[in-house]
């Protein structure tokens, strides 16, 4: 564990970063789904990987130092994630969730936790005066995403966990988009954090996984049963490449985030361009709620092009930025929320909360700015109708 109060430092050195037996400084894979036992009842502290697995739980330790948390959790998705806190719930319970989120977080709570009774409201976070309205009596837990995916926008998170704990609600946030790096919701009044690792933990687009932190040991204890009963639960090798993958996260997210700055300001001053997303502009609506609670704006950008332009001929026409599922890899990604991440999401829903049929999802790589802005230039340049 890390003694520095640098969260640059804790990302190297936090949790288990040593094997205690050999010294090795990264701790090794280990690929194992059970362990020796000296007896009847006399383990060595693992007993079944299900269970518990060296590799995961050095990974577990670092994200809840990471985090300012309790204890954490791996698990084999982001969804898998979700799933397993949203599994605290019980049936005839409601959770509120932000009017824009994740589309499979929509999905498992529209089409899967309906069956046990479990039902959802979609609430405007981002007013509190107004969320303090849809909290009816069977409300139980509420479901942030800030930024949110794909509108980008803010939540204030410690303003929202003030009147939700006032109501005895369990607050989750999705910290996905920003990491531990950049915003800290436990530190905010969440009680729970959850992580798509697939994404700027994981950094490198070759490892789905998911992260959960608790601000308590009785959601620990809680959590860890939910985990080991139904077994959704991270590998060893998996776990291995996230450990690795976080030790670069801050270096990373500096050069992710001063390219998304820039590209942000490309997009805006763009002729062809009609709407920008993006809570690192001090034009964004949540700009001055964003910066109260996380350190910038984060890497993710979304945008509208004018109606004279064919967004099927922007995307055909990129050639650095790939078109595809997920993000906060080191490539850059875009994609269309519509039809691919928010699909599971009704039309008339996404209409309603703004995702448009117009909408582009940017993922802001690591890559020379110079070539991602002149990759939109051209793409957008093609795509305009003559």
């Amino acid at each position: 564990m890390s003694n520095s109060k640098y969260t640059e430092t804790k990302l190297i050195h936090g949790g288990i970063s040593i094997d205690e037996r050999t010294g090795a400084v990264n701790v090794p894979i280990y690929q194992t789904s059970t362990y020796k036992q000296d007896g009847l009842g006399k383990m060595r502290g693992y007993e079944y990987s299900r269970t518990g697995n060296p590799t995961r739980e050095a990974l577990e330790a670092l994200i809840a130092e990471l985090e300012g948390g309790v204890a954490g959790f791996a698990f084999g998705s982001g969804m898998a994630a979700i799933t397993a806190v949203l599994s605290l719930l019980h049936s005839g319970d409601r959770v509120l969730i932000s009017s824009n989120v994740y589309g499979g977080t929509f999905r498992v709570l529209d089409k899967v936790f309906d069956h046990f009774n479990i039902n959802y409201t979609i609430a405007d976070t981002t007013h509190p005066d107004v969320y303090e309205t849809q909290i009816t009596d069977d409300v139980k837990a509420v479901v942030i995403e800030s930024p949110a995916n794909p509108l980008m926008s803010v939540t204030d998170i410690k303003a929202i966990a003030e009147v939700s704990h006032k109501h005895g609600l369990l607050v989750i946030v999705d910290n996905t988009f920003m990491t531990p790096y950049l915003q800290k919701p436990l530190e905010l009044g969440a009680d729970i954090v959850v992580h798509s690792a697939t994404k700027y933990l994981g950094g490198h687009s070759d490892v789905v996984s998911g992260l959960a932190v608790v601000n308590s040991k009785e959601l620990a204890e809680k959590i860890a049963f939910i985990q080991n009963s139904t077994g959704g639960v991270l590998g060893p090798f998996d776990s291995f490449l996230l450990i690795r993958g976080i030790k670069t996260l801050a270096v990373r997210m500096d050069r992710h985030v001063e390219n998304a700055e820039k590209a942000a300001e490309f997009l805006t001053a763009h002729k062809a361009v009609k709407n920008v997303y993006y809570p690192g502009l001090k034009s964004d609506s949540g700009y001055e709620t964003n910066r109260r609670q996380a350190k910038n704006g984060g890497a993710m950008i979304s945008f509208e092009l004018h109606e004279n332009y064919d967004i099927r001929k922007f995307f055909e026409s990129l050639e650095l930025i790939s078109l595809a599922e997920s993000l906060g890899g080191v490539e850059s990604l875009v994609c269309h929320p519509a039809t691919m991440t928010h699909a599971s999401i009704p039309a008339d829903i996404r209409k309603k909360v703004g995702i448009t049929d117009g909408l582009i999802r940017l993922s802001v790589g690591i890559e020379n700015i110079n070539d991602i802005l002149a990759d939109l230039e051209q793409a957008i340049n093609a795509a305009e109708i003559k």
